[in-house]
């Protein structure tokens, strides 16, 4: 079963949307909470340790109803279905899209191409504790007989980003080694990582589906020289492993192919984490907090698969952004956790939902007309406030923001977390409620002063409050996303799951490469040719 191929713009709901939306388009949140003393209470969901107040929008009770209707016109259940089912939804792939069977239980019966997928899923699995264990432990060796200090990811895109942004998310949880992550084929990364490192304690984690990456491998290789240089060949295997499905290429390396852990096809590399890829999490903080990681995540993979639409978090919070993308024409959202550990959380998904849903082409094949796709960023709170909160407070442009916050700190300084929290929940009335002329007059402001210090306000948010960073919970926050992902781009009717638009740089870079030790440019255009050139004489 495929996808529907519904034009969101086609049906009744969005006609409804369209002529809502012009009635209430200026109407001020502030009015909509003085008019209803409820209304907290009616947008919220609290699911687990969730809370969720979604109340802080330009939206009434009649615009919840017409998005869940367009939820329901298209066939949003009958595509949950779709996916979780192993169906091939990832259509110009040839794929399914089951992500969220690597977080499924031993139980579960998943089956791609008639055939189960979880046992083999959960062999993996018992393969990353065993390895994760013995590294951990100790009782897995370098060359020299000394117990490892530090893990180095090599990856690109899903198979740096996201174990980064974990590993860097679960610090509080992290045992005594060290990871490091090299991603950019700029030689100025790889060599400030290697300068760090001791070669005799030292594990590498080769992250390649193809095993052809030029990236990592061109990463890889410069580390296995630089190992060379204190070690022999034979040494490699000690020191390298790779998730991969290309076992020939990676033998070739050097591997011991009893260190290889599989991919599968059915796995986008964005949403890759849970997978094998996953390995430099479970070394960072241990099997167990890894495999609570995925618990997390297939919890809210239970909640978005049976919840009903109106109390269903990633539902909602997809359909709040089509209402502002599609028809306030918001073009970015902003992500903003009030949490250090989260800092690369909102890089982490710029790529989950900007690679994902940045297509111009619906599941017809045809040119869509209407906006596809949000621009994301963020940085914590409360560092972000000192520094791009003016432009949302008092710009022009309208930018929906969630804010994620953890009633609980980890190390237990109270007094510092009631002012983080504090800032938390100030932010979010003062984007909604504004300043207005009376109250800065009030204030004593001299009178030419009066319309700069003038906060609009009605500026929307979300409030998603969790009670504590664990991997659990990380987990869940992680997957609610992805789903989002998900709803929006079944709403859009696009493919979510193929990235294209990633590899036509990449086949244009190779050419140039091939380029710069030949005299001449080939069939540039001319700004193209002059910069290569200009690079060709300086280098």
């Amino acid at each position: 079963m495929a996808l529907p191929t519904v034009n969101p713009t086609k049906t009744n709901s969005w006609g409804k949307l369209k002529a809502h939306f012009e009635a209430i388009k200026d109407v001020h949140m502030k009015d909509l909470f003085a008019k209803d003393e409820n209304r907290a209470n009616t947008f919220k969901i609290e699911w687990d340790d969730f809370y969720v107040d979604f109340s802080k929008n330009r939206i009434t009770e009649e615009t919840f109803k017409y998005l869940l209707e367009l939820a329901d016109e298209v066939k949003l259940k009958e595509a949950i279905e779709s996916q979780f089912s192993g169906e091939i939804i990832n259509q110009t792939e040839g794929r399914a899209v089951l992500h969220s069977a690597l977080r499924a239980p031993e139980s579960y019966n998943v089956k791609v191409d008639g055939e189960n997928v979880i046992p083999e899923v959960h062999k993996v699995k018992r393969k990353i504790e065993a390895f994760t264990n013995e590294v951990v432990n100790g009782d897995r060796k370098g060359y020299t007989g000394k117990p490892f200090t530090d893990i180095v990811n090599i990856g690109i895109g899903g198979s740096d980003l996201g174990p980064a942004m974990v590993v860097d998310s679960l610090q509080y949880y992290k045992n005594h080694l060290t990871t490091h992550f090299v991603s950019n084929v700029d030689g100025d990364h790889v060599n400030e990582v290697i300068k760090k490192l001791n070669p005799e304690t030292t594990l590498f984690v080769v992250v390649s589906k193809t095993f052809t990456t030029q990236e990592t491998l061109s990463n890889a290789n410069t580390i296995k020289s630089w190992f060379l240089k204190h070690a022999n060949e034979a040494d490699i295997a000690k020191h390298f492993v790779a998730v991969s499905t290309n076992i020939d290429s990676v033998k070739n390396f050097g591997i011991d192919p009893n260190n290889i852990f599989p991919m599968w096809d059915w796995v986008g590399g964005r949403f890759s984490l849970w997978s094998a890829v996953g390995l430099s999490i479970s070394l960072a903080v241990g099997y167990d907090n890894y495999d609570a990681l995925l618990s997390g995540a297939y919890k809210m993979d239970e909640h978005f698969k049976s919840e009903d639409f109106d109390s269903n978090i990633p539902v909602v919070l997809a359909l709040i952004s089509i209402w502002y993308n599609n028809f306030f024409g918001a073009e970015s959202e902003a992500v903003i956790p009030y949490s250090q550990y989260l800092n690369q959380f909102a890089t982490y998904l710029q790529q989950g939902i900007m690679e994902s849903n940045g297509k111009s082409i619906d599941r017809n094949g045809y040119p869509i007309d209407y906006e596809t796709g949000t621009l994301i960023w963020g940085e914590p709170g409360t560092n972000s406030q000192h520094a791009f909160f003016q432009l949302i407070h008092q710009g022009t442009k309208l930018i929906p923001a969630d804010f994620i916050g953890f009633t609980k700190s980890l190390h237990g300084n109270q007094d510092h977390q009631d002012k983080l929290m504090s800032n938390f929940l100030a932010q979010t009335e003062a984007l909604l409620n504004g300043k207005t002329k009376d109250e800065v007059v009030s204030e004593g402001t001299p009178e030419a002063i009066i319309p700069f210090k003038i906060f609009q306000g009605n500026k929307p948010t979300n409030t998603i409050f969790i009670n504590k960073l664990s991997p659990e919970s990380l987990g869940k926050l992680i997957a609610m996303y992805e789903h989002k992902i998900f709803v929006q781009g079944v709403i859009w009717n696009i493919f979510s799951y193929d990235q294209f638009g990633v590899e036509l740089g990449k086949q244009l870079a190779s050419k140039i490469l091939q380029e710069f030790n030949n005299q001449s440019v080939n069939n540039h255009d001319s700004s193209t040719s002059n910069l290569l050139e200009y690079y060709k004489k300086s280098r």
